[in-house]
């Protein structure tokens, strides 16, 4: 009997110590340590770093004004043109048959007006003497500005086959580098089909593709430096002089091209270049990504209040680098954010804040 009551009085403690050690494990912590910084506004200016080449400001499609098979190549990409040159020529023959065409009609339209021009003169002489009528004179004079009428007619269409013939050379209207070729020897070719792409001398462009999200609205006024992607030494400046208003659906870019007066030696024509564009200038406030935290869908921050408890506070992201972020809106100077030590936080929890010096 003693030993059973033994038994009991230790099995009793031994489960009132284990209750005590479970009640003791449970018991929330006091405060919790963090580290906090303190909120200093600075003027942040986002930076874009853009590559692209450089291009004509007037960039021409060269293509033939009539149809017909390809048998003379010029000239090749890469190579310089002047105005007037000949690039390519098409087979003339079927066109020279409608010049010959066109030839023969007008030397018959003028051996009629000659006839009628003869049988009106006649009748021009007989009706004062009396030796004809009226209505054979009228008639004579009739069929003169008729024969007179087609031959102005037969002539323009003769004028305009040579002028179709003249269309079998394709030439350049004005001096640059032929930066294309879509046709070659042997192809027929339709009229206004592009046979060369030719970028004309003059100014140049630095041309470059953008998201739209990184786009930041740049000042046409501002100078932009603009670099030999080979040789950063070899710079110009320009300004910005077109921005696409719509989205490419293909690439989701927008086209910014910037204005260049004059390209330095080393930089031509479809040269890889890039470019650095700094926006305006706005207040922000720059914090570690560890302070970055989410309230729902939304980024957030932990604020630490005078009475020395935690707040959830909604932030708006405005660039995200490398281990930092920017925050654009949500903080005001002076505001003590937790940095680390927050992983376990919940709103209203007081915390003790880590002197300056410690180790997180």
């Amino acid at each position: 009997m003693g030993g059973r009551i033994s038994t009991c009085i230790f099995g009793l403690g031994l489960v009132a110590f284990l209750s005590g050690c479970g009640q003791e494990n449970t018991e929330p912590k006091a405060h919790s340590r963090v580290f906090v910084q303190t909120v200093e506004p600075t003027d942040f200016a986002a930076a874009v770093t853009l590559t692209g080449d450089i291009q004509a400001r007037v960039q021409t499609d060269l293509s033939f004004r009539v149809g017909g098979k390809i048998i003379q190549r010029m000239v090749d990409v890469g190579d310089r043109v002047s105005a007037k040159q000949v690039l390519a020529r098409l087979d003339p023959k079927d066109l020279q048959t409608n010049v010959d065409s066109a030839q023969a009609q007008v030397v018959a339209e003028q051996a009629r007006v000659k006839q009628t021009a003869a049988a009106f003169v006649r009748q021009e002489k007989l009706l004062p003497k009396g030796y004809t009528s009226r209505s054979e004179y009228d008639s004579a004079q009739a069929a003169l500005r008729s024969s007179q009428s087609a031959l102005a007619a037969a002539q323009a269409q003769l004028a305009n086959a040579r002028e179709q013939l003249g269309y079998t050379a394709l030439v350049a209207d004005a001096p640059g580098v032929i930066t294309a070729r879509q046709a070659e020897v042997g192809q027929v070719v339709q009229a206004t089909v592009p046979i060369f792409s030719l970028a004309r001398d003059g100014e140049r462009d630095a041309v470059f593709n953008v998201y739209e999200s990184l786009l930041v609205e740049p000042s046409t006024d501002t100078p932009i430096t603009v670099s030999l992607l080979d040789n950063p030494s070899i710079q110009v400046q320009g300004k910005v002089r077109e921005v696409t208003p719509a989205v490419a659906a293909n690439t989701g870019t927008v086209q910014v091209k910037i204005a260049l007066q004059s390209l330095p030696e080393g930089m031509r024509l479809g040269s890889v270049v890039s470019a650095t564009a700094n926006g305006p200038a706005k207040a922000s406030v720059e914090l570690p990504w560890s302070a970055l935290t989410k309230d729902l869908n939304e980024p957030a921050v932990w604020l630490v209040d005078g009475d020395g408890k935690v707040q959830l506070h909604k932030v708006t992201v405005a660039r995200y680098l490398t281990g930092k972020v920017i925050l654009s809106e949500g903080l005001k100077g002076g505001d003590k954010v937790v940095v680390a030590g927050g992983q376990l936080l919940h709103p209203g929890m007081q915390v003790e804040i880590a002197q300056p010096g410690a180790q997180p």
